[in-house]
């Protein structure tokens, strides 16, 4: 997994189609990594939907937001510096 870049505000993961399938492309996978498994979860909104985390590498804190939750399962993530 690729940790988050000093330089980095935001990750946008999105939808991609191979062979007439809806997948995650690299950035979509890369955000949940981070949250399943290197980011502190810090808490989320009254929806469950957006969740608060916290890079323990350099203290920034980073929303797991879904900008296009009309989509089926909620659309694709990103990961927004706060």
């Amino acid at each position: 997994m690729k940790k988050i870049e000093p330089n980095e505000t935001i990750i946008t993961g999105h939808n991609i189609f191979p062979q007439g399938k809806i997948v995650g492309d690299e950035a979509n996978q890369r955000i949940l990594d981070l949250a399943n498994g290197y980011l502190g979860k810090f808490g989320h909104d009254q929806s469950g939907w957006d969740t608060l985390y916290q890079d323990p590498s350099d203290g920034r804190f980073w929303e797991l937001i879904y900008p296009e939750s009309e989509l089926q399962g909620g659309g694709p993530p990103s990961l927004v510096l706060i």
